[in-house]
């Protein structure tokens, strides 16, 4: 069963409408009890009942929108991360399970998170720590198998301690001694205590034993790199070119074109197109700041 065949009534937000009007909305919908949300579950699981996927969907509504607001600082404007978390949550109750034991929000959490993560990570995707999954557990594990092979922790590794962990974690050399040195006097404990923006602990993560936790550390890591970027760079825009982009992608309310053609006495197409021309520059700008700080990998 697709998730766009159990969405169809779900509430929408329009970029050119209000966030306010929608999280009012979505509290029309009723929450569920425990015995409630087992026998929805298993009227969806058992006979496929698209009225209790439905229920099961908009009871959550407001978790979602409570996950997407924590996101508010990465550039990007929350319906459309509500948006996202939503099919995270329509992918949470397709596979959700009821007999494991554990409530639907508990299941969800990752699903919502993850998807909001995705959008967020195809968003700003031009800063990257690394870009394959090799080169996240490179970042996490080099710490640990330095350690192991009593490595010099201040300075460049010899060839034998890089060629070993190259063999071992699966990358190019040169890929270990560049994290090495990008590593050097920055790194943080693994078992110091992480929160994410909406104030959960890093065990809220921990929804699936088959997600490789280390990925999704990397990926916060990855967007608070791209957050800082963007904040150093945002000044290369006019005043004009500033206030329209944040007011329609860094505002937790989306401006409509309308209401901005009117305040800059221009047309909605131009105002659209300076928007475009905006976000393009600052892009570039994150680049340049970028690769002036060596922050990109090396190929």
């Amino acid at each position: 069963m697709s998730t766009k065949t159990i969405s169809t009534n779900l509430p929408s937000i329009d970029v050119e409408g209000s966030l306010s009007s929608y999280l009012t909305q979505i509290k029309k919908f009723p929450m569920l009890s425990a015995e409630e949300e087992y026998m929805l579950a298993k009227s969806w699981k058992e006979r496929g009942d698209l009225k209790s996927a439905q229920k099961l969907i908009t009871s959550h509504l407001r978790l979602v929108a409570k996950i997407a607001m924590g996101y508010r600082g990465y550039g990007l404007p929350v319906s459309e991360m509500v948006s996202e978390g939503n099919i995270g949550l329509m992918q949470a109750v397709k596979k959700y399970d009821p007999e494991k034991g554990f409530r639907l929000a508990t299941y969800a959490m990752w699903w919502i998170k993850a998807s909001i993560q995705e959008y967020i990570l195809r968003s700003w995707s031009l800063v990257k720590m690394g870009t394959t999954s090799a080169q996240k557990k490179l970042f996490f594990n080099l710490r640990k198998i330095k350690n192991q092979l009593s490595a010099n922790s201040s300075g460049d590794l010899n060839d034998k301690h890089v060629d070993e962990i190259s063999k071992r974690l699966n990358v190019k050399k040169e890929e270990v001694i560049s994290m090495n040195r990008r590593l050097l006097g920055k790194e943080k404990s693994l078992n110091a205590p992480v929160k994410d923006e909406d104030g959960s602990e890093w065990q809220d993560w921990l929804a699936d034993e088959k997600i490789d936790q280390e990925l999704k550390f990397s990926q916060q890591q990855e967007l608070s790199q791209r957050k800082k970027l963007m904040d150093d760079s945002i000044n290369i825009l006019n005043k004009r070119e500033k206030e329209i982009l944040v007011a329609r992608r860094l505002s937790e309310e989306v401006a409509t074109l309308e209401d901005l053609s009117k305040k800059y006495k221009i047309s909605r197409e131009r105002v659209r197109q300076i928007e475009s021309k905006a976000f393009e520059k600052l892009q570039k700008a994150m680049l340049n700041t970028a690769q002036s700080r060596n922050l990109l990998p090396k190929n």
